[in-house]
């Protein structure tokens, strides 16, 4: 049985009033969560997304608008909803042109996202879209090959240790724990080699920096 679980990505929700010095702020929150839930493959157009909805109800139900956002995972979709309580003003996907000034918003939600739409309420509305993870399932990782044959070491670090966790934030730091005796190991079997162990980590590092660039 493995020591290590899937990750857990539980639903949040935050309420706001809708004015233009926010969008920073939920661009920023927004990154953090999904920073936490190891999804940054989709992070640049969720803060997108983000923006343009947001931005939607500004302009069409007006500033401070008590609204609220909520991000959830369906499948293995990052889902964004924007809660507003005018059901009348609609978002729509305008036919614009390149150089359009406006009417541009949801096009470019359209473009960066498997799908969007809006859910009427009697007393709000609920504009939501949906962003492929390419990840097989809600609680798989964004971290390909490297991520994976990690985690069957922390596992197997684990076990030995007597230890069972979940990959969630509140027990990440004990899974790093895990992790450093992994790196604090390795050490002493290049030392244990002859090897230089300061070289080592310099290259493991620019390698780590060239990855993620």
């Amino acid at each position: 049985m493995d020591c290590i679980a899937g990750v857990s990505r539980k639903p949040w929700s935050l309420p706001f009033t809708a004015e233009p010095q926010e969008v920073a702020a939920l661009r920023r929150i927004l990154r953090l969560h999904l920073g936490l839930w190891g999804l940054h493959c989709v992070i640049d157009a969720a803060q997108l997304c983000v923006s343009e909805l947001v931005s939607n109800v500004i302009k069409h139900v007006g500033p401070g608008t008590p609204t609220t956002l909520a991000v959830s995972m369906r499948g293995s979709r990052v889902r964004i909803e924007v809660h507003d309580p005018d059901p009348r003003a609609l978002p729509t996907l305008l036919d614009t042109g390149i150089d359009a000034e406006a009417g541009r918003g949801m096009a470019l939600v359209s473009a960066v996202t498997d799908r969007w739409g809006v859910q009427l309420q009697a007393d709000q509305k609920v504009t939501w879209c949906e962003l492929p993870t390419g990840l097989p399932s809600a609680e798989s990782h964004c971290g390909g090959a490297r991520v994976n044959r990690v985690e069957a070491l922390l596992s197997s670090y684990g076990c030995e240790r007597g230890r069972r966790w979940d990959l969630r934030v509140g027990s990440l730091s004990l899974v790093e724990e895990v992790a450093v005796d992994v790196v604090v190991d390795v050490l002493h079997w290049l030392r244990a080699h002859g090897r230089d162990v300061d070289e080592a980590l310099d290259r493991a590092q620019a390698r780590f920096e060239a990855d993620v660039e």
